[in-house]
């Protein structure tokens, strides 16, 4: 079975125009991750899915691989099954351009559960580390029923705590398929879950398809680069630990 890991990278950031080629620490942030991907012992290629010349040619000039792909694409998994139509493969991992500290296992870990579950998506999660963290609602929380199987993400905290003290766990944004089912998550119309949460798995949710959700055994991701303050952290970061 073929594993191949594809980097959705646009130019376009609200927040941080340009987020790919940003130096961090004498390479583009593009460069960072795909190192971390090339550490994958699962995957047997590695691709920038991007809409704009200046991150392709900044992903060959520093050896790596990247395909152009339309730019209207509505969201990462769309621009991701562009690319992944094109290459022979049986499972795809999707992941996030901006985090450049990525554990190389997390990768690993998501294609062993994605390969042995069964299910179309799979995903990883960690318990949040503070109340302060699962309450900022950039970080996305998941519920999951007995046998792993994602039942809602959501921005909001949940579960409500009105009895006990239950695990919130936070979604980590990396994701797996099966190749054959790229094609069927294009095809499924916008659900009102996934439009109101800005959230693309729930369409699959809302649609009936399952997406096992295992907890990662590699919670430390370092810092994902959203904003120009996540951008300096994360150099003070690599700083300290070169």
């Amino acid at each position: 079975m073929k594993t191949i890991g594809i980097i959705p990278a646009r130019w376009g950031s609200s927040r941080l125009p340009g987020k790919p080629l940003a130096d961090l620490c004498g390479k583009p942030v593009i460069q960072h991750v795909y190192e971390q991907c090339l550490k994958a012992r699962s995957l047997a290629r590695v691709i920038v899915a991007t809409d704009d010349e200046r991150i392709l040619n900044a992903v060959v000039a520093f050896g790596g691989e990247a395909e152009m792909t339309a730019s209207d694409h509505p969201n990462g998994t769309s621009r991701v099954a562009e690319v992944a139509a094109r290459v022979e493969c049986d499972y795809v991992i999707n992941i996030q351009g901006d985090e450049p500290m990525l554990d190389p296992r997390v990768i690993d870990q998501l294609a062993d559960v994605l390969i042995h579950a069964g299910e179309p998506m799979a995903t990883l999660s960690v318990p949040f580390a503070s109340a302060a963290e699962a309450a900022d609602p950039n970080n996305v929380k998941v519920v999951v029923d007995q046998k792993g199987r994602a039942l809602y993400f959501s921005r909001s905290v949940i579960p409500f705590a009105r009895c006990g003290t239950p695990v919130v766990s936070k979604h980590i944004g990396i994701y797996g398929y099966r190749k054959d089912f790229l094609p069927v998550y294009l095809r499924l119309t916008e659900t009102p879950l996934a439009e109101a949460e800005s959230l693309e798995q729930l369409r699959a949710l809302e649609h009936g398809y399952d997406i096992v959700v295992a907890v990662s055994a590699y919670p430390d991701r370092g810092v994902g680069i959203n904003t120009p303050h996540d951008l300096e952290l994360a150099r003070k970061l690599m700083s300290e630990k070169s």
